[in-house]
This record gives C-alpha cells, sequence and structure tokens, in this order.
C-alpha cells in the first residue's frame, strides 16, 4: 500500500475520537484480564477487528483520496486488466466457462470492477464473483462501486461471504493486500531466548510495550528461524504470523480446482530474517502517515506487517496445492501483459493527459523503487494446465 496525497481524516470527528476511546477501554480490560499482559497477536487483532471499534470494522474512511492508504487497484485498472486477462485462460479452459471468482477484501471494489469489466471485453464467461469482506462500510461502497459499473446481469451474479463457502469452489481467488493484515506475534532476541512482545498498562491506564518470555508456540518456530537465518544482534526484533498456515490451508481446502493470486509486500524468509533487518517490518497508517509506534492511534490507524512469502509456499505445498508462479510485482505484471494493456488503453497517444496518467501508473506500479520489487506475487492451485507462464520470470528458487 501507499499513502495517499494528504486530506481531512476521520480522526478529527467526534465519532471517531468516542469509538477510539471505547477501544482504549477495551484493550485495558483484556490487558487486566490477561493478568496485566496482553500478547500483540491479540493487541492487533482488537486494533483492526475488535466488532464496531477496530480500523477495519469501525466505519473509518480507508482506501484511496481521504484514506490512510492506496492500493494498486486504486492506482490504475491496468492492475486488474493485467490479472484478468493472464487468469482468462483458466476460466475458459480449465474451468470452460464455469468458474467462480473469490475475491478476499476487495477494498473499494474496483479491483472487481476491472476484472469483471476486463472478461468482457475478452468473451470470457464465469459464474459468479464472490467477495469475503469483514468490513461493513467496504461492504457497502462495494456494493455501490460495483452497481455503477456492471450490467445489472452482471451484477446479480456478485454475491458477499462472511467466510470461505462450505462448498470448494472450482476457479480463480484473488487476493491483494489481504494476508499483511493477519495479526502478527511481535518478538524480540534475547541471550539466545525469544521473548514475546505485548502490551501492558501505565498507572495512568495508558498502553505502553513490555516483554515476557516467550510460550513455546512462538519460541518454538521463532527458534527454528535463528538457526536458519541467524546470528541475530541482540535485541533482535521482528514478527511471526501464526494465522498465515491456517489461512493458506483453508485456501487449499476451499480449492478444487484453479488458481489463486496472492499479491503482498514481503520478503522470502532468508530476505525476513536476515540480522540486518532488525528492526522488523511492523508498521501503522494514520493521516497518510506511516506510524513506527503501533499503540499511538488504536481504532483509527491499520497495522500491517510484511509477509513471510516462503512461509506461504511451504503451507501450500503442505495442503496440496502447487506454488506455479513467483516473482516481483512489476516484473509479474510486465510478464502478464500489462504492456499490451497499456498500448490498448492509451490507443494513439492522441489524449497526452490519459497517456500521461497510464504511464505514471506503470511506472508506480512496476519500478523497483515503488511498488514493482517491494510487492510479491504468488500464484497457487492445482488443475490449471492453460495457465500462460511463459512470460513470468520463474523466481521460486528464491523461497
Amino acid at each position: 500500500m501507499l499513502p495517499p496525497k494528504p486530506s481531512t481524516n476521520t480522526a478529527d470527528d467526534p465519532v471517531a475520537r468516542e469509538i477510539a476511546a471505547r477501544l482504549r477501554a477495551h484493550l485495558q480490560q483484556s490487558v487486566a484480564a490477561g493478568g496485566g499482559f496482553l500478547p500483540f497477536v491479540d493487541y492487533m487483532q482488537a486494533a483492526l477487528y475488535a466488532p464496531g471499534l477496530g480500523y477495519y470494522v469501525n466505519g473509518a474512511h480507508k482506501l484511496g483520496e481521504g484514506g490512510d492508504f492506496v492500493t494498486a487497484p486504486e492506482l490504475s485498472p491496468l492492475f486488474g486488466e493485467t490479472l484478468a486477462t493472464w487468469l482468462a485462460p483458466v476460466l475458459r479452459d480449465d474451468l470452460d466457462g464455469a468458474g467462480t471468482l473469490l475475491e478476499f477484501g476487495a477494498g473499494s471494489g474496483r479491483l472487481a470492477g476491472d476484472v469483471i469489466a476486463t472478461l468482457r471485453e475478452l468473451g470470457v464467461a464465469w459464474e459468479r464473483y464472490w467477495i469475503i469482506e469483514v468490513s461493513p462500510d467496504l461492504r457497502a461502497r462495494q456494493q455501490a462501486h460495483l452497481e455503477s459499473v456492471l450490467t445489472p446481469e452482471e451484477y446479480a451474479r456478485v454475491a458477499w461471504l462472511d467466510a470461505l463457502p462450505d462448498t470448494p469452489v472450482r476457479g480463480v481467488v484473488l487476493a491483494n493486500e489481504v494476508l499483511d493484515a493477519l495479526p502478527v506475534e511481535l518478538f524480540r532476541w534475547r541471550a539466545g531466548r525469544v521473548w514475546q512482545v505485548g502490551v501492558t498498562t501505565e498507572a495512568d491506564g495508558s498502553l505502553t510495550l513490555a516483554e515476557r518470555e516467550a510460550p513455546p508456540a512462538l519460541a518454538e518456530p521463532v527458534t527454528r528461524l535463528a538457526a536458519d537465518y541467524g546470528p541475530w544482534p541482540e535485541g533482535y526484533l521482528s514478527e511471526w504470523r501464526p494465522a498465515q498456515a491456517a489461512w493458506v490451508r483453508a485456501l487449499a481446502e476451499g480449492l478444487e480446482q484453479g488458481v489463486a493470486v496472492i499479491v503482498d509486500y514481503g520478503f522470502p524468509q532468508a530476505a525476513y530474517y536476515a540480522p540486518e533487518r532488525h528492526q522488523g517490518t511492523l508498521v501503522g497508517y494514520y493521516r497518510q502517515q506511516m506510524i513506527q509506534d503501533p499503540l499511538a492511534h488504536p481504532g483509527l490507524m491499520d497495522l500491517t506487517a510484511s509477509v513471510d512469502f516462503t512461509g506461504v509456499a511451504e503451507a501450500a505445498d503442505v495442503a496440496g496445492l502447487d506454488v506455479l508462479a513467483y516473482a516481483g510485482q512489476g516484473e509479474f505484471l510486465l510478464g502478464a501483459g500489462l504492456p499490451q494493456r497499456f498500448e490498448a488503453r492509451v490507443g494513439s497517444g492522441e489524449d497526452a493527459r490519459l497517456t500521461m496518467q497510464a504511464a505514471q501508473a506503470v511506472r508506480m506500479l512496476t519500478l523497483p523503487g515503488e511498488m514493482g520489487e517491494r510487492f510479491q506475487v504468488v500464484a497457487l492451485g492445482r488443475g490449471c494446465a492453460h495457465l500462460p507462464l511463459g512470460g513470468i520470470p520463474d523466481r521460486r528458487g528464491r523461497l
């Protein structure tokens, strides 16, 4: 994600301040219930998802102009157009035009709209488009956007779900900037041992970070990481995402045939847990600013940490999914057809403003100094003989 241009934020709204105060009180109660210590993973879960109070479910404006960050689909329709073009052979040939599209966390709905419009342009059939969305306000925003850009027949085939359907699907799964929002354990390495970072309260009730010796469920995986990628310096701070493997396993169980495309910022394990990355990757986004203090604005600030793509690939392998592709976002998009979509969009180049906007979007999406290298793309699947992998650099050896 990228911070958008500054504008007014809901933190100036009395309703938002009230929500923040209620969430802070909820967190103080959780600390007390935990004997004075709340593991950071539980703090992050509450700060983002506590019913009616967490950042993603309290109605705060999040995406695009006036929000806290901008995602690739918000930058340009070229992102969704390229994904749809690349995935079209799977829907058309592997699934005989009877596939389901399922998107996790659809943001403003722009990616869904761009994908469906491109499939319409390509003449590729699909049965339904399911969106799993936990945020009530984003769900409403998605519905309004898609109703305005889709045909009535297309919109009638879009449905919103609270969780994965009970019956496995045959189709395409999209997860753009989803895993980074799964809560993380925050840990510190001291004297060759793992310490769990959590939240406690000061005498005045304010929240502050604290540490305790890590329980086995955290100490064991982190000790393995230290053995593989250390030695780490004293005080090394980083994250471990306990829900990631379960998320991939649920994805595998829910995908009978097809491909899942996961796009997020992150690294292979060797880069993620390198000794020089001793401050970890956890950050907040608040009022278009990156915030280093994760306790700064609970409920009004996004919290996010990079994705361990080696862990994603390992979990997929255990769950029976093939790792079909892995590459940086820039090289992936260029190999998946972005140049052709760019040419189709700007046409003859007579509209200089349109051409300039599209060119700027391409730079943002693909250049290493922008989103092109920081963001990674992994494709997982089964039974996809027609996925066009020829143009995508094969970086799976880095995982």
